[in-house]
């Protein structure tokens, strides 16, 4: 199945993936019409394209009368929206349920009899079914078996959201693909990005534009477990062509890693970022993160590779450069959305 000439719903559409999707569709793929559901808690209006094949709607999926605003001929649907990331869902599991899980039942429920849809890909976490370890790492498969015992509400909630969606499946036809990503990174990732979430992590939310913003600023990169974990980072262009591959070519019920299949040491990333950017100041070496026991991981690609012939062809050091040169010539717009959190982080601080 093409993707082209398609009507397209984007569930988190404004958000950093889904906007570099909504962008990428518009200009490679000649959609019939994009709707975008996004409540911008955690993303940027900045970030939508102004196109008249564009609709969108700000509220939650999760809401009513943003479900009952929507055609009922959408032939593909992309839900990306999630409560970002691990330690804002600590922060606020409740939050994380309104906006993680409800999201996904709501969403499923509804769409359940639309009869035009042909693909329903959802964003689905590497991290949720990785081994637990900080030994060496092997290719998380997509067949990995599943621990009942998670680090975060946010694991949990992505879990759910493929068995729900395993469930419409089975239960009623819906044409559902687990598209698992790894540590996505690039442009259109602003820090601070949204409404104040209860913690800093509202801010310093993914490691890469963490390191990337701190790098530029000469200030130290903090490296929790003294540097010893290890990531696969995808670039977000191949992500997004993972995306369209698992709406193109996906089975539905099937799961598939979105990975460059590289491991790359936290430490190792640091140097690459400090090297880009020039910054001399040393690593702060700290201890691990009392919530998180995932410190090695990275995704088997034979899969996605042999069903969706997809593979990342975006380097890390080519795709840290795209991005270190992204975020300098958007660092006005970066450290407006900061700023809207400065006061709240320093009160955090000082009651903490």
């Amino acid at each position: 199945m093409d993707t082209i000439n398609k009507r397209m719903l984007i569930v988190g559409g404004a958000g950093f993936v889904g906007s570099n999707l909504s962008h990428y569709l518009l200009e490679h793929k000649e959609p019939r019409e994009i709707w975008i559901v996004d409540n911008l808690l955690s993303s940027d209006i900045y970030n939508v394209p102004n196109d008249p094949r564009l609709r969108f709607l700000f509220g939650s999926i999760t809401e009513d009368k943003i479900l009952h605003a929507l055609p009922t001929n959408i032939d593909i649907v992309f839900h990306l929206a999630c409560y970002h990331g691990n330690q804002s869902s600590i922060a606020d599991p409740l939050a994380d349920h309104d906006n993680n899980t409800l999201t996904s039942l709501k969403l499923f429920e509804h769409i359940k009899g639309f009869k035009d849809i042909k693909k329903v890909v959802y964003a689905a976490a590497g991290c949720a079914v990785a081994e637990k370890t900080f030994d060496h790492a092997r290719p998380t498969l997509e067949d990995a078996p599943v621990s009942l015992f998670h680090d975060s509400p946010y694991s949990i909630s992505k879990l759910i959201g493929e068995m729900y969606g395993n469930y419409y499946f089975q239960r009623h036809g819906l044409p559902f693909v687990k598209a698992r990503f790894q540590n996505v990174y690039g442009p259109r990732e602003i820090l601070g990005a949204g409404r104040w979430r209860g913690t800093h992590h509202t801010v310093w939310r993914n490691v890469t534009p963490t390191f990337i913003w701190k790098s530029i600023q000469g200030e130290v990169l903090p490296l929790d477990n003294g540097g010893n974990a290890s990531r696969d980072f995808i670039y977000v262009e191949d992500i997004v062509r993972g995306l369209i591959a698992c709406a193109e070519k996906g089975q539905p019920g099937e799961a598939y890693n979105l990975a460059s299949g590289v491991e790359t040491s936290i430490v190792d990333l640091a140097r690459m970022i400090n090297a880009i950017t020039g910054n001399q100041t040393p690593v702060d070496l700290r201890p691990a993160r009392d919530w998180d026991r995932s410190g090695k991981r990275f995704g088997s690609t034979e899969k996605s590779r042999d069903q969706l012939k997809f593979e990342a062809v975006i380097s890390i050091e080519d795709g840290l450069r795209r991005t270190v040169k992204w975020t300098m010539d958007n660092k006005e717009i970066i450290q407006h959305a900061i700023s809207t959190h400065d006061l709240l982080m320093k009160q955090q601080s000082i009651s903490s």
